[in-house]
């Protein structure tokens, strides 16, 4: 069985990369993770609209170019992508909650599905681009909760707002991939959907972890809305991992990667209470939480899996980090990080070398396709 390997220093050494979305949770451990490598970043990304943001605390910016911008405003993105001419786009910016989403609708489709289409056309003319990555969402697929893995030939849809935002995003980049990036030697443009990610320095609303550690942090009992739910639950640094090998290798064999791709963990969806009461052990005694359904709030799916089948045999990747890891190295971050907040970026550097050395893991056919 093939070992897993890591992200080749020697590819991205130099390597002109946009990330959209550097000023978020992913975004941020991607930066510092390229910026290690040697690469040459440019992010484009609103302000962090959080406090406190990893990118603030761990200094992202520093070793990249960072640039404020709208990823609606077409003129500035395609002045952005012409500036930097880059080789490798990793598109991370997003409206990424649900529960906004049904708040903001319009906004969730400008950015999502808009904020894709004109990241799109900017990157048509580039002489030297060799792969775009538009990250999507394992809610992008229609979610009929039957108890089965979603793979990839499954149909897309949603019934909130966000879902079906990351749905007509797939459709657009399948379009824009057909219509102008089919001819032979063209650039790969792919799509990447992950689970629920998790680790040190997200700060966002409404997501099950940063609520726990808000109210861990205040001495309150946190507050679950759907204990019951499941989902597929990943360290941050998993998908990221997904994201730079599916990268290298779409420029070395472009049309074998030119695709949707699944990224999730290796054991499967895991209810909310499950992952509640682990963390709360590993957080302390004084940790604890409590439900509280709230019936007036906005319908949100019971079940999401993921089949990791196809990443598995086409890019030799598959989880290293099983649930009590992930949580174990999350609970640490914001433990240390609260000690210490000017230790963030070591802190997420640290994680991202202990991370590299967990290769002594083979390569398993997890599932079917």
């Amino acid at each position: 069985m093939a070992q897993l390997t890591n992200p080749s220093a020697t590819f991205w050494r130099d390597r002109r990369v946009l990330i959209t979305g550097h000023t978020g949770f992913k975004g941020g451990w991607l930066s510092l993770w390229l910026s290690l490598m040697g690469a040459r970043v440019t992010g484009l990304a609103l302000a962090p609209d959080t406090s406190p943001a990893l990118f603030d605390l761990a200094g992202v910016a520093c070793g990249m170019r960072s640039v404020f911008a709208d990823i609606r405003d077409r003129a500035l993105v395609s002045e952005v992508v012409r500036e930097c001419d880059p080789e490798i786009v990793l598109h991370l910016a997003a409206q990424p909650l649900v529960r906004r989403s049904y708040q903001m609708p319009v906004e969730t489709y400008a950015v999502n599905l808009m904020g894709t289409v004109h990241l799109l056309d900017a990157v048509r003319e580039l002489s030297d681009l060799r792969c775009v990555l538009v990250v999507t969402s394992d809610k992008a697929y229609e979610n009929s909760e039957d108890g089965s893995a979603r793979i990839e030939s499954d149909r897309l849809g949603g019934a909130d707002p966000y879902s079906s935002s990351k749905a007509c995003a797939e459709l657009a980049v399948d379009t824009f991939r057909r219509s102008y990036f089919s001819y032979p030697g063209a650039p790969c443009i792919a799509t990447a959907r992950a689970g629920n990610v998790v680790g040190g320095g997200d700060w966002a609303e409404d997501r099950l972890v940063p609520d726990m550690i808000r109210a861990f942090q205040s001495g309150l009992p946190a507050v679950v809305r759907n204990p019951e739910a499941t989902r597929p639950w990943q360290h941050v640094l998993e998908p990221l991992h997904g994201y730079l090998t599916l990268c290298e290798r779409a420029c070395a064999d472009p049309p074998a990667f030119a695709r949707g791709w699944n990224f999730g963990p290796q054991t499967g969806d895991v209810p909310v209470y499950e992952v509640a009461d682990r963390l709360c052990a590993l957080w302390g005694s004084s940790a604890r939480w409590r439900a509280a359904p709230d019936r007036r709030a906005p319908q949100e799916a019971r079940q999401l899996a993921l089949d990791i089948g196809a990443v598995n045999r086409n890019l030799g990747w598959a989880p290293r980090l099983d649930l009590d890891t992930t949580l174990a190295l999350t609970a640490q971050w914001y433990r240390e990080c609260a000690r210490d907040p000017a230790a963030a970026r070591r802190l997420t550097e640290d994680q991202i070398a202990e991370y590299l050395t967990r290769v002594d893991v083979d390569c398993q056919t997890l599932v079917s396709a």
